[in-house]
């Protein structure tokens, strides 16, 4: 099966640095196949046949562990689920010189729709939809100073989470799908 790691808080404002060469190979190390690495936030496509989710995740932070001396939190998607997730993301959200949009994937304590009520969005300003297992979030660029989303980071919900943006995303679903393809 194709699965995408996605690691939360490495090599964010030089903290908690991890070389993506080296992670590959702490990936392969515990068993991973056609292990691919995209940018330096931390996002690895591999495949694996072995393991539950629940299992890589152990498995997985472990060996970042051992092979790192840091505690990073790991959330492991299927390649269904990005299908799933693929199909609710709107074609017309970027990441661009006008507007901001990114996709919170979401740890199974706080998976549920009802986490909308609890985000202190604007709806004249924000666009928020739920879908399993991510929040998917607009805003025109111009407007991301008056978002009620920007208090999110720092509280316990954002402990939570792991963002990347909707190019990044899209990439990742790219990769996640050549890899299948090669299988």
């Amino acid at each position: 099966m194709v699965y995408v790691a996605l690691l939360r808080g490495i090599n964010v404002g030089g903290k908690n640095k991890i070389d993506m060469k080296l992670l590959k190979e702490t990936f392969m190390r515990v068993g991973m196949a056609s292990v691919t690495t995209y940018i330096n936030s931390g996002n690895v496509v591999f495949t694996d046949a072995r393991y539950t989710k629940a299992e890589i995740v152990m498995l997985l932070q472990k060996a970042i562990l051992e092979d790192f001396q840091l505690d990073i939190k790991v959330l492991i998607r299927s390649l269904e689920d990005f299908e799933h997730l693929m199909k609710a993301l709107p074609d017309g959200w970027k990441n661009d010189e006008y507007m901001k949009s990114d996709v919170l994937f979401l740890w199974e304590e706080i998976n549920r729709e009802t986490l909308l009520d609890e985000l202190k969005t604007k709806p004249e300003i924000d666009t928020v939809l739920y879908v399993q297992g991510a929040i998917l979030w607009t805003v025109d660029r111009e407007n991301i100073t008056k978002s009620g989303m920007q208090k999110l980071v720092g509280t316990t919900l954002y402990k939570y989470m792991t963002v990347r943006n909707v190019n990044t995303t899209r990439k990742i679903y790219e990769i996640m799908k050549s890899v299948q393809n090669c299988d």
